[in-house]
């Protein structure tokens, strides 16, 4: 197959990625699962970059020869845009492409409790969306923007590497910088941010504490402000950001959280008992409690929090799967794989 093929047939075996890799035949994942293309033999590192070349500007090229590792969107035929990663590996070109689909799924369709639909409403603080790669931060990052788009009037920028989600005319104006494409670095973009007049800013990723401190501070000056971070729980992810700083900062970096952070979702793409995967999550809300936990640094209590504010619209990731193992959707073999306390989720499903 060419890659307009195995690009034609991710789409259509509603594949999440599709792998190229050397000495393997492409590989599709299917709701989380690998699966060799049919028919296919493993590839050559001439037949990889045979694959890869059509995707590539001259200028990409370039930066993939120099540094080995590239981030670049595209669009497919009208059909749908991929995110790719290349790389390297034991000397050959390999590739991830993850599939974006061009319809955004609605905040209600994630599979979240109704609570979550206040956060678009907002008009300052910070959200974390949190989770492992693949486990749906980009897309809910998506439905919360087109949902702001569909119903404020306000102006959004994005930053991002790359560009993933195309947003449809709207009330709003959503402005989208890709990173080395429109802007050299985060740093640069987040700092001239606050220059561009947004409301609502989006940060593709949190990877250092320069983005980081951008991002509280974009928080801090009253505008919206949502990020992903690649951790497990609300705990971990306060615990990330503080850490990141040095020591003598971090009692002011606590402030800071606490007064600016609005809520953490951390999510999991569960599988399902019929094929497919649906959303657990972890929500956690800040109330003045946790403000004052955040800023005497007693991270410790914040599961406690959570488990004990069911009526605030808060959950446990393991009460999240514990719902949807009552409700016949996931099994409770897989439901413990996922769980962060295994002990919690027994008793739940008691």
């Amino acid at each position: 197959m060419n890659i307009q093929q195995l690009l034609d047939l991710t789409i259509q075996r509603n594949a999440s990625d599709l792998h190229l890799s050397v000495g393997s035949p492409p590989i599709l994942r299917i709701h989380g699962d690998l699966f060799p293309v049919p028919g296919e033999v493993p590839t050559t590192p001439e037949q990889i970059d045979s694959l890869i070349q059509p995707l590539l500007s001259d200028i990409q090229k370039n930066i993939y020869k120099q540094v080995f590792e590239l981030d670049f969107s595209f669009e497919f035929e009208s059909k749908a845009r991929f995110r790719v990663n290349l790389y390297r590996q034991k000397g050959y070109p390999s590739a991830a492409l993850r599939l974006i689909p061009y319809r955004i799924p609605e905040v209600e369709e994630l599979g979240f409790p109704s609570v979550v639909n206040r956060l678009i409403d907002l008009k300052q603080g910070f959200i974390l969306v949190t989770g492992p790669t693949g486990h749906g931060k980009s897309t809910t990052l998506a439905s919360f923007i087109n949902k702001i788009n569909k119903t404020r009037a306000v102006h959004v920028l994005t930053v991002e590497d790359p560009i993933e989600y195309m947003y449809p005319p709207g009330k709003s104006l959503i402005e989208q910088r890709e990173m080395y494409s429109d802007t050299r670095s985060w740093g640069n973009a987040l700092r001239s941010a606050l220059r561009e007049d947004p409301d609502v800013v989006l940060i593709g990723e949190m990877r250092d504490l320069e983005t980081i401190s951008s991002a509280m501070t974009i928080a801090e000056t009253g505008h919206l402000v949502f990020a992903t971070l690649h951790t497990n729980s609300s705990t971990q992810s306060i615990d990330r950001i503080i850490d990141v700083f040095p020591e003598i900062q971090q009692p002011q970096i606590r402030l800071q959280l606490a007064s600016t952070l609005e809520a953490i979702l951390s999510l999991r793409l569960v599988p399902t008992i019929e094929p497919g995967r649906i959303l657990a999550s972890e929500i956690l809300f800040t109330t003045p409690a946790v403000r004052n936990i955040i800023r005497e640094a007693k991270t410790y209590l914040i599961d406690n929090i959570i488990e004990t504010s069911a009526e605030l619209g808060m959950q446990t990731l393991e009460r999240s799967l514990a719902v949807l193992v009552k409700a016949g959707k996931i099994s409770q073999e897989v439901a413990l794989k996922f769980a962060l306390r295994p002990e919690l989720l027994s008793k739940l499903l008691k």
